[in-house]
């Protein structure tokens, strides 16, 4: 009874069409072009070199894409056990009609490279995996300088990131690309206040539906006064190197950010915990790691202060999960968004899922989002989390709680696919 429930279920959630609140997709290269653009996913080059695969060999400049996945394949046995491997499989099924029998080996890896191949060049491709995958729109992450031109901005639904802004104001290189972005010289507080409120004009007249950043765990966002942030501006405009000056500068930008997210009515993401270049000696993206020390009190003062902004909060840690509940519980502003990075593996979705199905307002979680850089990782990523949705929507909603088949896949619609319209104030046709 149990298993053909959750089936049913599951039937019912892979049959909606979604909305995907956040990736990394390019959309004027969307979808892949070889195989070397699947497993080029940071996921399987660090898990590879994790495993003893010499970075060297994975970042050898100007490799040739065949070869690169050859000797990918070739390192490719030991994570087999690892859910990365089974979204590799599940895809390549899918798309390429890689035998349901077989593993990725030496001996059969390049009948399925030829074979993608020969999909991938059809001049619908992309618009295949759209359709396969029921997708009707994206949203991407763009630099705060990005134009935002030479593509379907309802399809792929701008957002914009503001990290390099917040962090990275220091450097002169990224003043240089804010003040190209906005035709303002950043000589002053109120000059980069204007810059950041034209950004927000720009994203938001190209239809963009949010705002977003990544946290390390060392920081506590909190107001900065005028005076002390021209200081602050002056001091890294004579030494880049200022710390403590840079700081105050984060802070200041950050909650600029927050307060034309109020006038812009723009949700903020808030991706909290990641530590950056952790090991340096990392594949390219395999090096950040989470620091259990983050906590999201660091972040009341904000919640409190911006009432009327959402802020779709991703926690990198499941460990932080329940803090993540406790916000989403009593802070009407918070919501729960979506299983980041390293929580984002079945047994850390199933429990961090289930928290907070029970305890959080179910108008208040985004279920999931891909974070996928191309989009033929939109179909495995998303059916691993309906799989896990539907199984606790069977045990914990219909045979332990005692509700109906129809209440519980409404649930699951909610959280798959209602609350990104509601969230994000989008519809999609």
């Amino acid at each position: 009874m149990s298993e053909q429930l959750r089936q049913r279920l599951f039937a019912e959630l892979d049959s909606l069409r979604l909305i995907d609140p956040h990736s990394h997709i390019e959309p004027k290269t969307a979808a892949s072009t070889t195989l070397a653009d699947i497993l080029g996913y940071h996921y399987y080059t660090e898990l590879c070199h994790s495993a003893g695969m010499p970075r060297a060999q994975i970042e050898e400049p100007e490799l040739d894409p065949r070869e690169k996945v050859r000797r990918l394949v070739a390192r490719i046995e030991p994570l087999r056990n690892t859910v990365q491997y089974s979204w590799l499989l599940e895809l390549a099924r899918t798309f390429f009609g890689f035998p349901a029998d077989e593993q990725l080996t030496p001996a059969n890896w390049e009948s399925l490279y030829d074979a993608a191949a020969k999909k991938m060049a059809e001049p619908n491709w992309e618009q295949q995996v759209l359709d396969r995958t029921k997708l009707d729109a994206v949203f991407l992450t763009n630099n705060f300088d990005d134009p935002l031109t030479g593509f379907d901005t309802k399809r792929y639904v701008p957002c914009l990131r503001t990290d390099d802004l917040v962090f990275h104001l220091a450097k002169p290189e990224v003043r240089q690309r804010l003040e190209q972005a906005t035709n303002t010289s950043i000589d002053s507080i109120a000059a980069l206040r204007g810059a950041i409120g034209t950004l927000f004009r720009h994203f938001r007249g190209k239809g963009a539906r949010a705002c977003a950043i990544s946290l390390p765990p060392s920081f506590a966002p909190h107001p900065c006064s005028a005076p002390s942030a021209d200081s602050a501006l002056a001091a890294v405009l004579r030494s880049p190197a200022n710390k403590p000056a840079a700081d105050t500068l984060a802070n200041f930008v950050f909650w600029t950010l927050a307060e034309f997210c109020a006038e812009y009515k723009l949700p903020f993401d808030l991706m909290i915990g990641v530590n950056r270049a952790v090991y340096r000696g990392g594949v390219y993206q395999g090096q950040d790691l989470y620091d259990s020390r983050v906590s999201l009190i660091q972040y009341a003062e904000l919640f409190n202060a911006f009432p009327h902004v959402v802020f779709p909060v991703s926690v990198l840690a499941s460990v932080t999960n329940q803090e993540l509940v406790s916000y989403a519980w009593i802070f009407p502003n918070v919501v729960t968004n979506g299983h980041w990075w390293y929580s984002n593996t079945p047994a850390y979705i199933e429990h961090d899922a289930a928290a907070r199905l029970e305890a959080v307002p179910q108008s208040k979680q985004i279920g999931y989002y891909s974070d996928a850089y191309k989009l033929e990782f939109c179909l495995p990523k998303f059916a691993m989390y309906k799989r896990i949705l539907a199984k606790l929507l069977a045990e914990r909603f219909v045979l332990d709680r005692g509700w109906s088949e129809q209440q519980a896949l409404d649930l699951g619609r909610r959280v798959l696919r209602g609350n990104v319209e509601e969230v994000f104030n989008i519809r999609c046709a």
